[in-house]
């Protein structure tokens, strides 16, 4: 079992989890759920983590292959239409359920929220206690529900 904590402080962040392959991003059929909130089911399963071997968020890249900017997420174009955007950000992140890092807060600033939930497209948006950004949650109704710690803000615990 391991659970990150942050590189700053060493705080704990995460509850205890274990690793486990990448999954595949789960099928969305776009429905609210039984709480009300339209989002895609969690990639990786509470008390696991999984190490994503591709890039993963910004910074975005230009590219002319339409490619998601996101897993399971919808191509999008820069301001200008001129190609299309793909992740040029760290790879080896570890993704985890969102509910395994009680300890994270959301950035408020930053343009974060989409209609429904975090898009991710900005960056990192979950702070460690001590106000470091060590992450981003997506949970947005175009996106996947994941939690990527960033490898170069986090730590393996115990």
């Amino acid at each position: 079992m391991t659970v990150f904590v942050c590189a700053a402080c060493s705080g704990p962040l995460t509850e205890d989890v274990q690793l486990s392959e990448m999954p595949s991003g789960p099928e969305f059929d776009g429905r609210v759920g039984p709480d009300g909130i339209r989002r895609a089911p969690a990639t990786v399963p509470r008390g696991f983590y999984a190490l994503d071997p591709e890039p993963w968020g910004p910074p975005f890249l230009l590219t002319d292959e339409p490619v998601a900017m996101f897993p399971g997420g919808p191509c999008a174009s820069p301001p200008d239409g001129a190609g299309f955007l793909m992740s040029g950000g760290p790879r080896d992140t570890i993704v985890l359920h969102c509910d395994d890092a009680p300890e994270l807060c959301t950035d408020r600033d930053g343009g974060h929220w989409g209609c429904c939930g975090l898009h991710g497209e900005n960056g990192l948006n979950q702070l460690c206690p001590c106000g470091t950004a060590v992450g981003t949650r997506i949970s947005e109704c175009y996106t996947a529900y994941e939690l990527h710690l960033d490898p170069r803000r986090v730590r393996a615990g115990r």
